[in-house]
């Protein structure tokens, strides 16, 4: 159990067992499942935890609660990592009320096959919940990133509670930078959904916020401005810095050796630029990173007349959650028979705001004398872009 205030609890827990968060991201530092409690004349508890962290939340939700009962469990987001153990809570505080919206109570009893009718505290956007000295105003966020997602602003400290909005990835007291993790967990998890963030921050910007609590990483209380400007980029799909990512596949290092040609020249004239792997490196760190620089460059391999897997993947990624506002160019190589660069560029069909780079790379096997003068002009235009 964390203090955060003298009204404010943490019964959440830190799960450090887990290697891959929702079967698919790497979570070297483990990931923190918040939980939290309103302590007033009336006893609200937010969220509840993932399904094998009850007995730990239920003590810590024991410890907090010095003798007295809680009057409800609010569940701002059902996601089964905050939401696994409601049952149990009710179970045992059984004269404790759920707080939800009507989409909350349809996955509600999706998961659990009832319908909490006794216990049930149906809320609106924009609905209050009075505690005593404390009140939870309810201010919706459909699809940040789930239909039922609803955010909760405490009126007298200013205290919001965001859901999985400015979450991050990591324990609660993990020593890492926030931009970084809270990056790569935002694009990988909410990114997709700009269009309903940006719905979010405008009714957000209403309101005087002190605090931030989210549901994964730690409560943000200091410099807001940085964490929802960055929130704001994101979510409007404008790059944070000016520079270059170049994502590549190399079978036998002939693309590879292009890519750290093309790099050295960026580089050399002031470029910042970072090259990733795609075979090999975390592609939630690629992802996050394509979409923090201003400018891709991809480069591939035709492989069975396409485009290499991994690459093909990764493009899936960026355009799945509307990868947008930034200059694309590409590389390619094809020994008899190069065609990945138009099936790269084909990808981006549906993209919004995309400039292709006019001098693109076309190698046959190994660099020549045309595609190396090809790469210096591909160098040149990135600069000037």
């Amino acid at each position: 159990m964390r203090k955060i205030y003298d009204w404010l609890y943490n019964a959440g827990v830190d799960d450090f067992d887990i290697d891959l968060f929702e079967g698919m991201y790497n979570v070297p530092n483990g990931i923190a499942y918040n939980s939290y409690m309103i302590c007033d004349e009336k006893i609200a508890v937010l969220d509840s935890v993932d399904a094998g962290f009850g007995a730990e939340w239920l003590k810590n939700i024991e410890e907090g609660l010095k003798g007295r009962l809680p009057d409800y469990v609010v569940i701002l987001h059902i996601e089964p990592d905050h939401s696994a153990n409601i049952a149990n809570f009710t179970e045992k505080y059984p004269t404790a009320k759920i707080v939800g919206n009507d989409k909350t109570f349809v996955l509600l009893e999706e998961y659990f096959g009832k319908d909490f009718t006794d216990k049930k505290v149906l809320v609106k956007d924009g609905d209050t919940l009075s505690l005593g000295k404390h009140t939870l105003k309810f201010i919706f966020a459909p699809m940040v990133h789930w239909p039922e997602v609803m955010t909760a602003y405490e009126t007298t400290e200013k205290v919001l509670f965001s859901a999985d909005a400015f979450g991050k990835f990591g324990s609660y007291d993990a020593n890492e930078e926030w931009d970084a993790e809270a990056r790569r967990y935002y694009f990988g998890i909410v990114g997709k959904y700009g269009m309903q963030v940006q719905s979010l921050l405008k009714k957000l910007s209403e309101y005087e916020i002190n605090a931030i609590c989210p549901l994964h990483g730690y409560v943000l209380d200091k410099n807001l401005g940085h964490y929802i400007s960055l929130y704001d980029k994101w979510s409007s799909y404008q790059a944070e810095e000016k520079g270059t990512v170049i994502a590549y596949n190399s079978v036998y290092g002939h693309t590879k050796e292009a890519v750290s040609r093309l790099s050295e020249m960026l580089k050399a004239k002031g470029e910042k630029t970072v090259v990733y792997d795609l075979a090999r490196s975390d592609s939630s760190v690629c992802v996050s990173e394509a979409f923090r620089y201003s400018k891709l460059v991809l480069a591939g391999t035709t492989y069975n007349g396409d485009i290499f897997p991994c690459m093909r993947e990764f493009i899936h990624y960026l355009t799945e959650r509307n990868y947008q506002n930034r200059v694309v160019g590409f590389i390619e190589n094809g020994s008899w028979a190069p065609v990945a660069g138009n099936k790269m560029k084909a990808e981006f069909e549906k993209s919004k705001n995309i400039v292709f780079a006019q001098n693109n790379v076309k190698i046959r096997s190994a660099l020549n004398g045309e595609s190396s003068a090809q790469l210096s002009a591909l160098a040149e235009e990135l600069i000037n872009m």
